[in-house]
């Protein structure tokens, strides 16, 4: 080879680049050599460019672990979502993010933050568009031209007015390799999404995850700490050994199991919340809360507002964004008491809610899906509402599937002492002293007390006992100066009459009192009176009252 020439030398097998050269003289002898040169070359560069995306890989590791770090500052499941979403965008460089959790029984995806949707949050079907099948495949998916796509859903930018162009979507798994949700960036700013950017939302995904768990554990554990408190002291147990109290024992225990409706009925005082209570901490759902409204307090517009949450601006006071009751029990239990008092607009309102399963704030429009058990309350008859069309019927039916009925404390005597020392050994630890203990005399006194306030009365003379009695005892004048000033029914009955006279009133009302005590058993109700059963029907004969003989 002579003269001025030119060698193209190809780098490597395989590889397009080559290695050109131009002037100077060429032997065949450096053709060789030439060829070592383009090979080495070709390693050298391929080595530049490894270095290189692995550089870029370890600054973006980095810069993963550095908004790790920051999650732990978020101390709400919302606020912590909204940090992922702001920190994702800007690492990634894309306009926006959401994450999607999924909630697997209720088979809905919620997006938080959504970015353009009143309320930050979006509801969506679990099977629905891309998410959808990122949230069941566990697979990652990158689109390049989203409405060219046939799995994009475009409901959700008609409903924010967005266009979206690119997209990525990675699931999110938990430590347990479960997948909990999905983590998606839109609009890449400056071109489309690549192989890096996948790989850095999955890392990512990886701690998000975590942060998320962990988040809505703690808001859990916050929530529910207060009725956990409440169970472990026992207000939720209903004390007693009459037979009307075992019956309602066991109806609670199976009731608790279901996520029937249940409606409590009974004068005030006798224990409807703790019924109601008793029935959500028996069940599924006693790991979430359980949150009481009193209707009878309540106007129609703020029941509204209490019952369904607000936005903020709704109205003149509505300075923030308002969690209504529906949401705050979510997943757990909405006891509804003295339902009766509720206003004709609540009561529609409230049907439409147990129908739908769905509620909207006050001045607003977004949808949001509730998983609530309603357990209702009252002391009103509401079958005699319903006749004179105070409370709607079809509301009445809708709330009573099942209805458990508490009868007062005058028709079980006997479960006046047990509840008595239920009470008082719960407020004589409080008060920190010993426990005190009751006089005959005083059993006697509590059990001949007719009780209008029912349990609550009994309740709060314990209260009072415990912290103002000076003995070790109490006697009867402990509770002199507590008791209602009521007279007893017998004195009431036994008023201007004579002797004769007044014996029959006692002695009628006395044995009404103890067949309705025994359930209509008559065997029982002449054991406890102390006579044999036909003793007992001549009496009755005796003083004019109506026999049943075919009553056992």
């Amino acid at each position: 080879m002579s003269g001025d020439t030119s060698a193209v030398i190809p780098f490597a097998p395989g590889d397009h680049r080559v290695l050109c050269l131009s002037g100077g003289r060429l032997s065949e002898v450096q053709l060789p050599e030439l060829l070592l040169v383009g090979r080495i070359f070709s390693h050298v560069s391929g080595f530049l460019g490894t270095t290189e995306k692995l550089s870029r890989r370890l600054d973006r590791l980095r810069a993963t672990l550095e908004i790790a770090r920051t999650f732990a500052s978020a101390r709400e499941p919302q606020e912590l979502l909204e940090l992922i979403a702001r920190e994702a965008t800007r690492l990634l460089n894309s306009d926006r993010a959401s994450i999607f959790l999924w909630d697997r029984d209720q088979k809905q995806l919620v997006a938080c933050p959504a970015l353009g949707v009143e309320g930050g949050k979006l509801w969506l079907p679990d099977n629905r568009g891309i998410v959808g099948q990122v949230i069941h495949t566990g697979k990652n998916v990158r689109v390049d031209d989203a409405y060219a796509d046939p799995r994009f859903d475009k409901s959700v930018d008609h409903k924010g007015g967005y266009r979206t162009r690119t997209l990525m979507c990675v699931p999110l798994v938990n430590a347990d390799g479960q997948r909990i949700g999905a983590f998606e960036l839109i609009n890449k700013n400056d071109g489309l999404f690549t192989d890096d950017d996948e790989e850095a939302l999955y890392q990512l995904g990886i701690q998000v995850a975590v942060a998320v768990e962990n988040a809505q554990e703690r808001d859990l554990l916050v929530r529910s700490n207060r009725q956990l408190k409440e169970q472990v002291t026992g207000s939720s147990n209903i004390i007693g050994e009459s037979p009307a109290i075992l019956a309602l024992r066991g109806t609670i225990e199976r009731l608790a199991a279901t996520d029937l409706p249940v409606l409590v009925t009974g004068e005030s005082g006798t224990g409807k919340e703790v019924a109601a209570q008793a029935l959500h901490y028996r069940g599924p759902r006693s790991g979430h809360p359980f949150i009481a409204v009193n209707c009878a307090a309540l106007t129609e517009t703020l029941l509204e507002s209490e019952l369904f949450g607000h936005e903020k601006g709704a109205f003149t006071d509505a300075h923030a964004t308002h969690i209504g009751k529906f949401e705050l029990a979510q997943g757990g239990t909405l006891f509804l008491d003295e339902i009766g008092d509720m206003s004709p607009g609540g009561q529609a309102k409230l049907l439409r809610v147990l129908e739908e399963k769905v509620i909207t704030r006050v001045g607003g429009t977004q949808s949001i899906p509730v998983n609530v058990r309603v357990i209702a309350a009252t002391n009103a008859n509401l079958t005699e509402m319903v006749r004179e069309k105070k409370f709607r019927q079809d509301l009445y039916y809708r709330l009573s599937v099942v209805t458990v009925e508490i009868p007062p404390l005058r028709d079980r005597p006997e479960d006046v002492i047990p509840l008595a020392d239920h009470f008082l050994t719960r407020f004589c630890r409080q008060a920190n002293r010993a426990k005190l203990l009751f006089a005959d005399d005083a059993r006697k006194r509590m059990q001949s007390h007719t009780w209008p306030g029912n349990v609550r009365e009994l309740r709060n003379l314990m209260e009072r006992v415990a912290f103002l009695s000076a003995g070790k005892i109490v006697e009867v004048s402990d509770l002199a100066f507590i008791l209602s000033p009521q007279k007893d029914s017998f004195q009431d009955l036994a008023e201007g009459l004579g002797l004769a006279e007044a014996s029959d009133r006692f002695q009628i009302e006395y044995i009404k009192r103890a067949i309705k005590r025994v359930q209509n058993n008559m065997s029982e109700a002449a054991r406890v009176l102390g006579l044999h059963r036909s003793n007992l029907y001549r009496k009755m004969r005796q003083l004019g009252m109506e026999v049943d003989e075919s009553k056992a």
